[in-house]
This record gives structure tokens, C-alpha cells and sequence, in this order.
């Protein structure tokens, strides 16, 4: 019995969203205009559990590149709505669309000039009669057996906050480099470190002359400990690198006198480099593409600026 209930509700969510897909349309268009051409901030509003949607909604907006907050109906209606100013753009979620807090605060958004976005069931609501672009969220049925608790009606007006909200990242081509800066924190975060956030730098890049002999440059690897070690010249500009495998290869080769080698001769002249504001799991793509442990990050110029290795991305739990 409890499955059979479980898998209705899941079924009549699940119809609730796929019966938003025909309503997306010219009015779906003008909002995302009117919510892309907005010079302040979205301020989404709604009671009760579609408050809690209207929170939801204003989150992912924010973190995917439109500035949001939420703004409780029943907290505007005492003061509050003084956080609304010129520019913004309000989006009122109610299924009803007469929820009194929000109708309470019509006049006054009208008088501002602020722009409405309503997400409602009822066309002929007076939210939605009030508003500048109506988003119908309407459903067949709630998935609560008592037909009373909001589920499906939230679950639509979600996913309808969601596609606007994706849209508009879209068309602001809001990239993966700006989502990471605004989600420091976490194991998302961790996900979206920089390389120039794990990677070793200054006197702990390993850094060798073109003429300084292998010998050094053993002695180099050795004391920095990462496998490997970049060759530059005065400038500090990459000129290749040497890893211990190159130096193995090359004594299989030629015996111990390869030693005496100035480090140009031995090293790769093309290595795989990579830009310190990259996201770290991008040098870890292009380690595990290539059989590597570590890279050479570069500026534009080519100058080095440090070196990334498996290991750092072992101590972030990335990997």
C-alpha cells in the first residue's frame, strides 16, 4: 500500500511537469526579457510552501549569475517593502493567485513601477491580472491523498523557477569559471577550486637552467619532490620539462653518463601546460588524458607560475 501511494504521487508530480512543457511559450519568452533586461535585482515573493519555493528559486537564480533575494509577503506588508527599489523585477508565486499578503502588496508594486512575474494556477487570479507577464503553473491534482497539501502544485512552480532560472544563465553565458567564484565552499567547491588555489608555487616549483647538467636536475626533482621539474630560461619562460621517467629512460639508454647532459638535451620540448584560473578538475582531465602527474602552469606569456601535481588533487578529495 505504502508503495502503491509513493509511486502515485511520484507519477502525478511527474505529470505535473511534463504538462508544463506546451506552456512554455510567448509568455515564457517575455519574462525571461523582462528578468535578463533587469537592472536591479529579482525579488521573489510567495506564503507558505510557496514561499519556500520562491526561496529556492531565488537561490539558484543567484548563484547562476542573476542577483536575487526573497522577500516574505507578510514581512513587506510591515516595512519590508521598502527593499524593493526602482529596477527590480518582482516574481509572486501563489497557485490561487489571491494570496492575501501579495494582493495587499499590488497597489504599492504598481506605484514603483517594478515589474510583476506571476506564477499562479488561475489566470483570472487577481495576482495574475495584476501582473506584467503570467506563467500558468496549473495541475490536474495535488499528489497529497487529502487533495489539500500543496505537492504537485509546488513541484510545477519549482521546475517552472528552475527553467527560467537556466535559461537566463544561458543567455547571460554565465560561464563554469563564475559559478565557481560564487561557491567557494563545500564539496561543490571543491570541485570548482582553481588551479592556481592547489597548485605549488614560488621557491617550491621546481625550476632548472637549460645548461645546468642532469646531475642537477636530479638533484633538483629530488629536493622538490613532485616527480619532475621545468627547465626556463632567464626570464622565467618555459623552455620544456624532465621527468623522473625521462631521466630513467635516458640512463637505460646511455648509462650514467648521461648526467653530464645539460638539461636542454634531455627534456620535452613540448609539454602539456595549463592556465593557473583554470578549474582544477580540468588539470586533472587533461593528467589522466595523458598519463601524467603533473603540470606546468603557464601565464599567456608562457612564464611559469608553478606546477600542479595528482597529489594536490588527492589532498582536496577531488580524487
Amino acid at each position: 500500500m505504502a508503495y502503491e501511494t509513493a509511486l502515485k504521487v511520484l507519477q502525478i508530480e511527474a505529470d505535473a511537469i511534463r504538462d508544463l512543457i506546451p506552456k512554455v511559450g510567448d509568455a515564457f519568452g517575455r519574462a525571461i526579457e523582462r528578468l535578463f533586461a533587469c537592472s536591479g535585482r529579482v525579488v521573489t515573493m510567495g506564503m507558505g510552501k510557496s514561499g519556500f519555493i520562491a526561496q529556492k528559486v531565488s537561490a539558484t537564480l543567484s548563484s547562476t549569475g542573476t542577483p536575487s533575494l526573497f522577500l516574505h509577503p507578510a514581512e513587506a506588508i510591515h516595512g519590508d517593502l521598502g527593499r524593493i527599489v526602482k529596477g527590480d523585477v518582482v516574481i509572486a508565486i501563489s497557485y490561487s493567485g489571491e494570496t492575501e499578503e501579495i494582493v495587499a502588496l499590488l497597489p504599492t508594486l504598481k506605484r514603483l513601477a517594478v515589474p510583476l512575474i506571476a506564477l499562479t494556477g488561475h489566470a483570472d487570479s487577481a495576482i495574475a491580472m495584476a501582473s506584467e507577464v503570467h506563467l500558468d503553473v496549473s495541475i490536474r491534482e495535488e499528489a497529497c491523498p487529502l487533495r489539500l497539501a500543496p505537492t504537485a502544485s509546488t513541484t510545477a512552480a519549482l521546475a517552472m523557477g528552475d527553467a527560467l532560472a537556466m535559461v537566463l544563465t544561458e543567455k547571460r553565458g554565465f560561464t563554469i569559471e563564475e559559478f565557481a567564484d560564487l561557491h567557494p565552499g563545500g564539496r561543490l567547491g571543491r570541485k570548482l577550486l582553481r588551479v592556481e588555489d592547489v597548485m605549488h608555487k614560488g621557491t617550491d616549483t621546481p625550476r632548472v637552467g637549460p645548461t645546468i647538467p642532469l646531475k642537477g636536475v636530479l638533484f633538483e626533482m629530488t629536493k622538490k619532490r613532485l616527480g619532475m621539474t621545468t627547465v626556463t630560461n632567464d626570464e622565467g619562460t618555459l623552455l620544456g620539462v624532465i621527468s623522473d621517467g625521462d631521466l630513467r629512460r635516458l640512463m637505460e639508454r646511455f648509462g650514467a653518463s648521461v648526467l653530464d647532459l645539460p638539461a636542454d638535451q634531455g627534456m620535452t620540448r613540448t609539454p602539456h601546460v595549463i592556465a593557473p584560473r583554470e578549474i582544477a578538475t580540468r588539470a586533472l582531465a587533461l593528467m589522466e588524458t595523458n598519463k601524467i602527474t603533473a603540470l606546468v602552469v603557464v601565464d599567456k606569456d608562457r612564464h611559469v607560475e608553478g606546477v600542479i601535481h595528482l597529489h594536490d588533487l588527492w589532498k582536496t578529495q577531488m580524487v
